[in-house]
Formats: structure tokens, sequence, C-alpha cells
């Protein structure tokens, strides 16, 4: 039963960085109608950020992080401006080249920059010891991760609902033309959507390579991909799909790795999204949209 309770609670915490880099995913599409599937790599330069922060001698935890967030937040507004821009009227097909294009060229910077080989991640948190609950041992990074993502999930939820900039990203989301009438800036909107969905990475890339303490060009790859199932998993486009399909995504991995098979954990976690898909095509949370002719 124990280690049950451990492997529930680990895939929570795996579950909740899914469920992060997964709000990325939901609120570019729902505001700006676009898959950003260069999100995966985001993380991947948020990590060698922090990892190149941390490396210095001047460069304290706290300020790598942060420093780390800024890069990611920096760079999604970049791609946004220079990548997704000119493609809003673009067929779905040219997006998708132009992500993996993106995508691609992170990935070979990165290459060439710190080789193709892992190199090890320090724990942001390596010197503060588990916490034992009830016979369960919990690394503090499992902790952190559930937290952290908690808290932004209540702040995220806020700042949609409650403030000026957030009620512009809903108007925009429902109608840009309309949105545009009403005297919201649609293009600032948008940049400011890449740009949290991207901090979000940023925050995600930390609590990931904490957690599995390793980085490499591809680390991002499989992280955002399954994050994508996430967000499709809760309902694309909803903020708290997103935060229970990627907590749900993480559980099934992780009890699928414990009690099934840690090669087949992939193959049964798309195989849930199939089923799921199937029985409700637009994800647990998401709503049919009934469009009139």
């Amino acid at each position: 039963m124990m280690s049950f309770i451990s492997y529930l609670v680990n895939g929570i915490s795996l579950g909740s960085i899914y469920a992060l880099i997964a709000l990325g995913y939901t609120m570019v599409y729902g505001i700006a109608k676009m898959l950003n599937f260069a999100h995966g790599d985001i993380i991947m330069v948020g990590g060698f950020t922090v990892f190149t922060a941390m490396s210095t001698e001047w460069c304290p935890v706290w300020l790598s992080v942060v420093i780390g967030i800024i890069v990611c937040t920096l760079l999604g507004v970049i791609v946004e401006k220079v990548a997704y821009k000119p493609l809003r009227n673009a067929s779905p097909l040219a997006v998708l080249i132009t992500a993996i294009g993106v995508s691609y060229l992170l990935q070979n910077v990165a290459l060439i920059i710190f080789g193709s080989a892992s190199q090890s991640f320090t724990s942001v948190v390596k010197n503060v010891a588990p916490v034992t609950i009830g016979g369960v041992t919990i690394s503090m990074e499992t902790i952190i991760s559930i937290v952290v993502s908690v808290i932004i999930m209540i702040c995220l939820t806020f700042f949609i609902n409650k403030t000026k900039a957030g009620k512009a990203m809903l108007a925009v989301s429902e109608d840009k033309g309309a949105a545009q009438l009403m005297g919201i800036n649609v293009n600032s909107t948008i940049s400011l959507t890449f740009a949290i969905g991207s901090a979000l990475a940023g925050v995600a890339s930390v609590l990931l390579c904490s957690s599995y303490p390793q980085i490499s060009p591809y680390t991002g790859s499989m992280p955002g991909i399954k994050a994508f199932v996430a967000a499709v998993f809760g309902g694309i486009g909803s903020i708290p799909g997103a935060m229970i399909g990627g907590i749900l995504l993480g559980v099934i991995e992780n009890l699928s790795k414990a009690y099934i098979s840690s090669q087949l954990s992939d193959a049964i976690v798309f195989l849930v999204l199939i089923v799921v898909l199937i029985v409700k095509p637009t994800g647990i949370m998401g709503k049919n949209i009934n469009e009139k002719v």
C-alpha cells in the first residue's frame, strides 16, 4: 500500500509538470488558435539557461531560475513575432511545418553549443532533505512541483477571469475581429499569451530537470509531446482541463511503469488518450461548439 501511495504521489508530481507545459499549449491554442509544437524545445532552452547560470560562481540558484524564466519568456515572444504572426491566416499545415522547423532550429543550436551528450543537472533544492509522511518518503522536488503547479493554476485562473488583460484574452479567443472593434490590441494580447505560456515552460524546465537531473538538446521533446497529449486529454483550450489532463497523464504513466511495464508506459498513455477521444472527442473539460451556417 505504501509503495502504491509513493507511486501515486510521484505520478501527481510528474503530472503537475506536464500540466504546466500543457497550460502553454492550451492558452496559445485557445487564444491564437495555433499549436506551438516548438513549446517543448523552449523547455530545453530554459533548462540549459539555468544549467549554464548555475555553473558560474557568481550566480545563485534563485537568480539562475529567474534568468531561465526570463529567457524562455523572451524566446516565446520572439518565436511568435518571427514565425507565427505571419501565419495567423495560413493553413494548419503551414503552421505545423513552421513549428517543426522552429523546433529543429532550437535543437540544432543547442547541439552546436552543448553537444549531444546528456549532462548532469543539479537540483535547485539539492540541500533539502525529503519529508516522510505516514511512512511514505517524498522528495522536496516532488513537493515543490505539486505546490508550484497548484499556485500557478490558481493565479492563472484569477488572471484570466479577473484582470483586464485576461478578459482581453477571453475576448480574442471568442472573436478576434469583434475584439479589435472593441479596442483590444489583438497583436499585443497574442504576444502576451505566448509570453505567459513560455514563462510557464521555463518554470516547468526547472522542475523537470530537478526531478530528473539530466539535460540534453532533446530534453523537451517527449515531455512536450506528452504535455500536448495532456492538453488534448483535458480539453484543448481549457485551463482547468490542462491541469486535470496533466495530472491524470502523470499518474497513468507512473502507475503503468510500476505495475505493467516501463517499456510500455508511453504506449499505454497514448492508448488511454485514443480511448478518451473516441468516447469524448473534445476531451474531459472541452465543450462542443456549434457553428451556425
